[in-house]
């Protein structure tokens, strides 16, 4: 690893040598929640740089975490899977998540708001079902960000498949979303709802894709955890 080291026999400094360097337990929480592909890691870490994230993941390989596997289907793509050593270490990332729900304040986590990422989360834990068949295209603007920031579409295929885009799609849109990026990032977090929020969400489009936002939406997996905090 590229640090020196905490030279202690322990087995929590030993697991800290190889997990606790810098954005190694935010790149585990990606790799855990199922993402394996360079560029899909970035989505999750987007404000890691490139470098870094290609360091991290050959220190978890070496570390037996993480086994990088070549695509038979794609030349020169690889895939990043988590080994039996790397699946151990789920609870560990879950239970760090509840800690952090659980005891951070919310004032805190809500200074750290990043669009990439509550819209990449809000892609990989979207639920289809409530939504109607065919397919189904949201469109969120944030009036409180810059343009190049402000406007992401989310279009739920008829399969359930969900793909998240920066730019217009085309297809045509069953529902404008606008609010600002605190608010959504609020309700992801599950430290308010849709109902509760509702005088700072603007919808236009279909009724029906509106009114089951709260179920589609999917929320964070730690938004059950109860806050013991403000």
């Amino acid at each position: 690893m590229s640090q020196a080291g905490y030279k202690q026999f322990c087995p929590v400094a030993m697991a800290a040598e190889v997990l606790c360097t810098r954005w190694t337990m935010v790149l585990m929480r990606e790799l855990v929640a199922g993402t394996t592909r360079f560029n899909d890691l970035r989505r999750g870490v987007p404000k890691m740089s490139p470098a870094l994230l290609s360091t991290r993941l050959k220190e978890l390989e070496a570390a037996g975490v993480v086994e990088r596997r070549l695509l038979k289907s794609e030349k020169g793509i690889f895939e990043y899977h988590l080994t039996e050593a790397g699946k151990d270490l789920r609870p560990v990332v879950e239970a760090m998540g509840i800690w952090g729900q659980k005891w951070i304040e919310s004032s805190l986590s809500l200074k750290n708001l990043d669009p990439s990422l509550l819209m990449w989360d809000m892609c990989r834990n979207l639920d289809p079902s409530p939504l109607p068949a065919g397919r189904t295209v949201v469109q969120f603007l944030y009036s409180d960000l810059p343009s190049t920031k402000s406007h992401w579409w989310l279009v739920i295929e008829p399969g359930g498949d969900v793909d998240l885009c920066w730019s217009d799609p085309g297809f045509e849109i069953n529902l404008f979303v606008t609010t600002d990026l605190r608010t959504m990032t609020a309700i992801w977090m599950g430290l308010g709802t849709v109902e509760s929020e509702r005088d700072k969400i603007e919808f236009l489009g279909e009724r029906a894709v509106a009114k089951t936002m709260q179920i589609w939406l999917g929320l964070s997996p730690f938004a059950k955890q109860k806050k013991l905090v403000a």
